[in-house]
Order: C-alpha cells, then structure tokens, then sequence
C-alpha cells in the first residue's frame, strides 16, 4: 500500500471520537473493571495486535494489583477469515485459577474473542471477563460473546486508530476514525 493511498485516507476519514473522548472512555473502564473484579487479583490478557494501545492505555488507569500477558491468535490468513482459531503465541500465564481480563480493541463479528473466551474457560479460569474498546453497532455479532465492558460504541463502518488498523495502519493515531463512504 502506498503512502499517498494512506495519507488520502487518514485525511478523508470521518473522526468519530477524539483523543479525549477516547481516553475518557478508557478513565470509565478503568474505574468499572476495578468496581468489578479489582480485588479479586486479576490477569489481563492483551489480543494482540489489536489489543495492544487499549490493554497498555488500560494497564496504566488500574490502581488495583493486576499482572500482565499477551495472546495473539488470529482467524485470518491474509485477508479472509476462517473459523478456526491459529493460535501464534499462548498465554505464558496459567490461566488456572485466575480472573482474566481479555483485552481487545475492538467486537465486530466476535468469532475470535469468542473462541479465546473459549479457550480461557477450558484453561480452567475461575472467572473469564473481556473488555472492547469499540464494539460495532449490527446484527452479525456472534451468539456467545457479550463483552463485559465497552468503551464505545460505533456504526458499522471500517474504523482505525487507537489499535484497530487500516489495512495494517494507522493503529497509532489517537483518535477512531471511520473510513469515508464512496
């Protein structure tokens, strides 16, 4: 993909939450998942890539005892999804016993935060919790998968920054744009 292509993109692109919005939305997760779970020693456990800039902004905003993992598992194998789960790195946590948080950037479908729930559970976890920032307004979402906290909420349109990507781009700007409509 080429620059300008990308530059005309992030220039064109409809902001649907600026970094204060964006980051007031994190100060309220931050204070519902210490309400929640906060004494009970929770594991957050970034999605990775996606779930990168959401887990650490949220990491930060905890007060409460908490430890840190990572999982990348992905559905996609370049540009389609499948239905099975391939899984690049587990958690190096057991996950036995343990309150997980599992972080993710943002629910569309939710087939993959689906299967990691899933696989969590069978982990033995005593409690599974998951938190998006974004979950995406629409009627596809997969049956088993109800976030336990969101940060926001956005119509059903191609969205980026914050962690989420254009075409593997644009995770680092500080805002959550939507793609411009044709």
């Amino acid at each position: 993909m080429d620059n300008e292509h990308l530059l005309a993109v992030r220039d064109s692109a409809d902001q649907l939450y600026s970094q204060v919005q964006v980051e007031q939305a994190l100060d309220r997760l931050a204070g519902e998942i210490e309400t929640a779970i906060g004494d009970q020693d929770p594991l957050l456990l970034c999605v990775m890539t996606g779930g990168l800039v959401v887990s650490s902004e949220l990491f930060t905003r905890l007060t409460c005892p908490v430890q840190l993992d990572y999982l990348h598992a992905t559905r996609y194998q370049g540009t389609r999804g499948s239905d099975e789960l391939k899984w690049i790195t587990p958690p190096s946590q057991p996950l036995a016993g343990r309150t997980v948080l599992v972080v993710d950037d943002i629910l569309d479908e939710g087939l993959t935060l689906a299967a990691i729930l899933r696989y969590c559970r069978e982990q033995q976890a005593r409690a599974v919790f998951s938190v998006v920032l974004v979950e995406k307004n629409h009627d596809r979402k997969h049956e088993d998968v109800q976030p336990d906290f969101v940060g926001l909420q956005v119509e059903d349109r191609y969205v980026f920054g914050y962690g989420m990507d254009y075409h593997g781009y644009w995770r680092n700007l500080k805002g959550i744009y939507a793609v411009k409509d044709n």
